[in-house]
């Protein structure tokens, strides 16, 4: 099985921040945006999902949300999460099917913290599962551009530059 096959069956879509997508799942039940933090712009779902396929060529590029986002592993290469929490502190996370070598199946990205993804292996492809609580919202969505992150946190610019689309 290869990513056109993955593409093509679920009709995913392209994402702004790279790769591409299909929400799979919206919870029917809304929060009310007066039983939200004050960051929150309107009503949410309680919880959204989505597929979310990357291919080595298309990274997942820097960008964060107002909610926790959980990442689950699926099929395919390991993909390597980047994160940059509030306080600017770096690391990253090898999301796949080897945990004897420290790879998880799943992994929670906090509220607020920047991250980027990309694929290890050549020629090859990840397919994970992105489960968003409160619901995802493209209002909560925020995709700086290299020059903007790196104004925030220049001491990362070297993966900032590697991981942003401008």
């Amino acid at each position: 099985m290869d990513a056109k096959t993955i593409i093509d069956h679920f009709n995913l879509q392209e994402h702004p921040e790279g790769g591409y997508f299909k929400e799979v799942y919206r919870s029917k039940g809304t929060i009310a945006e007066e039983n939200l933090q004050e960051y929150f712009e309107g009503n949410r779902n309680y919880c959204t999902s989505i597929y979310f396929l990357l291919t080595s060529d298309k990274f997942s590029a820097f960008h964060k949300i107002n909610q926790d986002e959980i990442w689950h592993f699926y099929k395919g290469s390991t993909l390597k999460l980047h994160t940059i929490s509030p306080q600017g502190e770096y690391s990253f996370t090898l999301i796949g099917d080897d945990f004897k070598n420290d790879e998880v199946f799943q992994f929670t990205v906090p509220a607020h913290y920047y991250f980027a993804a990309e694929v290890l292996d050549k020629d090859s492809f990840s397919l994970v599962g992105c489960t968003v609580s409160p619901g995802f919202d493209f209002r909560d969505f925020v995709l700086p551009s290299s020059k903007e992150l790196a104004g925030e946190f220049p001491e990362h610019l070297e993966i900032i530059e590697q991981l942003t689309h401008h």
